[in-house]
């Protein structure tokens, strides 16, 4: 009975420390937002913030756009449950901010004002180019906000200790996740429409802040635990996964190798190239990501923004190694898969572990859990701000500015239209949310990454490197990736004909690979060249211009 108690009075402690840490939080962005929102005039304040943040600012807030909750949690949870191969995450993500550095990020701050249409948009027709690239914008951005808000609903509810048969404040699990999830969208739509791009931008800088100081923390108390022999640790983590040296070794989750069926073998190891060409290539044609390099005064900045986030994301990645390792040896895979399933909360799990043996007691592990709770909150809310404003600049700017008043509009009629946009973005993202708490949040960024290497990838690559490239191909190349990403993941075993799929119970899957990137990048590379070399268009004067400005950055606003 008294263990009873303790456990309750344990419970209590953790939830009011984290909802006093989360309230303190939301109090410290709204204060900046609002701040911000008093130098916000103009259509350059809003969509990128005045261009006035340097590298280092703009490094940071890049590594607060792209450690989403998926990074902190998810990859810690994959390492925990899946060792070795769990870590490819994390090495896909770093590694695909070369492919951003070298080919896109000084280029596009050269050629654009506010999106990625503003590039492809150059030297061809506006309309069907810009309307294109706001579905594509669109279409990545929603499906991130989808994982990122699923995520915060089952985590809350996870870290206030709702569960099935449980109250708080007199709502159940179910209505804890759905009251979560409306909140965090209503706080993204405020941090938009009040501060813009200064007010989101100074967000994700104190998230990015908080993040790799919680992770920082928790991987030296893991390190201190283990006396920083790794040794000792990825012994224990291998021992305690019940799974052995085969926990070290690569082949537990992706390429895995199946006796006596060849055809198998060949799609798991055809899966894990597909994953692999999905994650590097993906970060490039990342709409919230490349609006980022519009915020910095030169293309010099933006290489050294680049840089700076490179740094940051690299270091995080290092230290989720720690994490999920520490996760595995400390807190054990099944009581992470009793918890949950996907091992999304091994983090916070490490955390209260550590707390107890570090700070003392259970109060110690309710104190821990609090902060990196806090930290979890801070890393779904300046994700969803990034994503939303992404979102609503592509429509204000590209498809109200210039496919339906044609250019004729003024600043403040079109930030009048993002400011609204972001209401509806964000009224859409709740509502799909509220019914989509049971979907896959791995499924959701996986296609969101899918669809930005299969649709926004080739179009960008082509319009700044290849002089032929026309309107035509611009919007075969969007479309074409677009819908065959959608498409081969909607015939996958992720949604359908697997016990782990969305629709367990239904089976129309044909195509064998859970990742579409390996068929649909390169089949919207074909498509934007095909749509090219069938239309006779083409201004080889206006490629120039082009080239020049991406070059040189003269005539970059």
């Amino acid at each position: 009975m008294r263990m009873v108690l303790a456990a309750e009075a344990g419970d209590t402690t953790a939830r009011n420390l984290t909802i006093t840490l989360f309230l303190v939080f939301v109090a410290a962005t709204l204060a900046i937002t609002i701040w911000a929102s008093r130098q916000t005039k103009t259509a350059t304040d809003f969509y990128a913030g005045g261009r006035s943040f340097s590298g280092f600012q703009n490094g940071m807030a890049i590594g607060g756009d792209y450690m989403s909750a998926a990074s902190f949690l998810g990859i810690a949870g994959i390492i925990a449950l899946y060792g070795y191969d769990g870590f490819l995450y994390s090495i896909g993500f770093l590694v695909a901010w070369l492919v951003a550095l070298l080919l896109v990020a000084e280029l596009l701050r050269n050629s654009g004002r506010y999106t990625m249409a503003d590039v492809l948009a150059f030297r061809m027709r506006q309309r069907p180019v810009r309307t294109a690239a706001a579905a594509s914008t669109i279409t990545v951005s929603i499906f991130y906000l989808l994982a990122q808000m699923v995520g915060a609903g089952a985590l809350v509810a996870l870290l206030l200790g709702i569960r099935p048969g449980t109250t708080f404040l007199g709502m159940d699990a179910d209505t804890a996740k759905v009251a979560t999830i409306i909140l965090v969208g209503a706080l993204m739509i405020i941090y938009v429409t009040v501060g813009g791009m200064k007010g989101t931008t100074y967000v994700q800088i104190v998230k990015a802040f908080l993040l790799m100081g919680g992770a920082l923390v928790m991987t030296l108390l893991v390190l201190a635990k283990y006396k920083f022999n790794l040794s000792s640790l990825l012994g224990d983590a291998a021992a305690s996964s019940g799974k052995g040296n085969a926990f070290l070794e690569p082949g537990l989750r992706y390429g895995v190798e199946v006796a006596g069926n060849a055809t198998q073998t060949f799609y798991n190891k055809m899966d894990l190239l597909s994953l692999g060409i999905a994650l590097v290539l993906g970060t490039a044609g990342l709409p919230h990501i490349l609006i980022r390099f519009y915020t910095v005064p030169t293309a010099k900045a933006a290489r050294k923004s680049v840089l700076w986030a490179i740094g940051i994301i690299g270091t995080f990645y290092l230290l989720t190694l720690a994490l999920g390792f520490g996760a595995a040896a400390l807190v054990g895979g099944e009581a992470i898969t009793a918890q949950d399933k996907a091992g999304n909360t091994a983090a916070p799990q490490l955390a209260e572990v550590l707390g107890v043996d570090f700070l003392g007691g259970d109060l110690g592990g309710a104190a821990l859990l609090a902060i990196i709770a806090a930290v979890a909150f801070a890393t779904i809310l300046a994700v969803v701000a990034g994503l939303t404003l992404a979102s609503s600049s592509s429509i204000a700017h590209d498809f109200y500015a210039n496919v339906i008043k044609n250019g004729q509009t003024s600043e403040r009629q079109e930030v009048r239209v993002a400011r609204l946009s972001a209401l509806v973005i964000g009224a859409v993202s709740i509502l799909l949310s509220i019914y989509a708490q049971n979907l896959n949040v791995a499924f959701l960024v996986a296609l969101a990454f899918a669809v930005a290497a299969s649709g926004n990838l080739p179009a960008i690559l082509y319009s700044l490197f290849w002089r032929r490239f026309n309107t035509s191909g611009a919007v075969w190349a969007i479309y074409g990736g677009l819908l065959s990403a959608v498409l081969l993941v909607f015939f996958s075993p992720v949604v359908s004909g697997q016990p782990t799929s969305m629709f367990p119970d239904h089976d129309w899957q044909w195509f064998p690979l859970s990742n579409p990137g390996l068929l649909s990048i390169p089949f919207g590379f074909l498509c934007g060249w095909l749509g090219t070399v069938i239309s006779k268009e083409s201004d080889e004067e206006k490629y120039a211009e082009l080239e020049v400005r991406a070059l040189t950055g003269a005539g970059a606003h």
